[in-house]
């Protein structure tokens, strides 16, 4: 069984480490390692991620998107999701003027999909799917309640959701799809990947200083940056991330925050910000070797939250059909199912793959969907625990820690 790396580093820290044998010229380069997430050169940020920030806020503007039965259309909303700049597809004068979208993004890293432009391209359908989906089989209904076999309303004790004819609200499945299909590949699998990290002359550029034209940074620190972004992007302090963790988007940020809210799991946030900081600062220093290690450490951690977020899910919603309330359980099983599919995009730094292929991930949802028409509808409490620990194999930590999370 797989034991993630971690690293605590609480305030400015020095570190010294051996490069390896290719990297002549750096040989123990010193790390400076700043309390917050800010680097600079010659008295100006190098710091920039504004492409993370605005994807989030479209991703965020989608999802409400998905809720906005009276404006919302097949085609305003698909608008969004491939955006072009100068579109009027979002309220947001500053969205609208982006050259940035959301679906061009969508299981699109170097590393899983490079060479894989089918599996790449069926990911993206499966989201213009759940679009399309939620237009034409939830709308219509929205004003009647959901029965087996019948898309509607149902009342889960706090609110009134909104689901497809087998339980599952496409929303949901939306908004957790999208922060493994997107921010997670984007980050682990995209600018962590070293491919990007060391593409072309990015290393020897960044030893010798030698930065984009018109602008401050090194192409590697930028790309270390962008996968910053992917997590922090909307914070209220993106130096400072962690004073408001769990409080910033609904996406990894939100999640993170609400694993390290639990004691079994309470070191989490500051381990992967702490990576950050140190890799960030091992790419100012040359120290190409604890840069990949600050790497490892976020995919390991960042996987498992993903992992420890879906069963939770599942076990809240074991709770409740157990007490017979089978339509409570949806809400929080549609956001299972959306974490249980971004499981394909984990990545697993001791073999480089995800801990759960898309083959297995698809495995797990087709259990959780059922064999008949009902899907959700037919669910046993048995079924949620065959799932929930075929996922806790993979990983360090119990069904039991996970269930427990706040």
């Amino acid at each position: 069984m797989f034991k993630p790396l971690s690293i605590l580093l609480t305030a400015t820290v020095i570190l010294s480490s051996c490069s390896s044998d290719d990297d002549a010229g750096n040989t123990n380069p010193t790390l400076e390692v700043p309390e917050n997430y800010t680097f600079s050169r010659e008295g100006s940020s190098t710091v920039d991620f504004n492409g993370q920030t605005t994807r989030i806020a479209m991703a965020e503007a989608i999802s409400s998107s998905l809720l906005d039965f009276d404006n919302a259309t097949e085609a305003s909303v698909m608008a969004q999701f491939t955006h072009t700049a100068g579109d009027p597809d979002f309220e947001d004068a500053a969205l609208n003027a982006s050259d940035k979208n959301v679906r061009s993004k969508v299981a699109a890293s170097v590393d899983y999909f490079n060479t894989n432009a089918v599996q790449s391209q069926a990911i993206k359908s499966t989201f213009d799917d759940y679009i399309a989906k939620q237009i034409s089989e939830v709308f219509p209904n929205q004003n009647i309640v959901a029965i087996a076999g019948t898309a509607g309303q149902i009342a889960d004790g706090t609110r009134t959701r909104y689901v497809s004819a087998t339980g599952l609200e496409y929303n949901q499945a939306f908004a957790k799809g999208i922060l493994g299909a997107l921010m997670t590949d984007q980050m682990l699998n995209n600018y962590l990947s070293v491919a990007v990290l060391d593409e072309g002359d990015n290393r020897a550029n960044n030893t010798a200083g030698i930065t984009e034209e018109g602008s401050n940074y090194t192409t590697m620190e930028h790309k270390w940056d962008e996968a910053y972004g992917y997590i922090y992007g909307a914070s209220q302090d993106p130096a400072n991330p962690n004073a408001t963790i769990g409080e910033d988007d609904g996406f990894l940020n939100e999640y993170v925050g609400r694993v390290n809210d639990d004691a079994d799991f309470n070191t989490i946030a500051e381990t992967i910000f702490n990576a950050f900081k140190t890799g960030r600062a091992a790419i100012v220093a040359g120290d190409y070797v604890t840069r990949d290690e600050q790497a490892a450490i976020i995919r390991a951690e960042v996987s498992k939250a993903i992992a420890v977020r879906g069963i939770y899910y599942l076990q809240q919603a074991k709770t409740k059909i157990a007490a017979g309330n089978q339509t409570g359980a949806f809400h929080g099983l549609s956001e299972a199912y959306g974490f249980i599919y971004s499981l394909q995009f984990t990545r697993n730094p001791q073999t480089d793959a995800p801990y759960l292929s898309a083959a297995e991930v698809t495995g797990l949802l087709d259990q959780l969907m059922g064999d008949g028409a009902n899907g959700l509808w037919d669910l046993t409490t048995e079924t949620i625990d065959a799932i929930s620990e075929s996922i806790a194999a993979e990983f360090d930590f119990t069904v039991a820690q996970a269930a427990s999370v706040d």
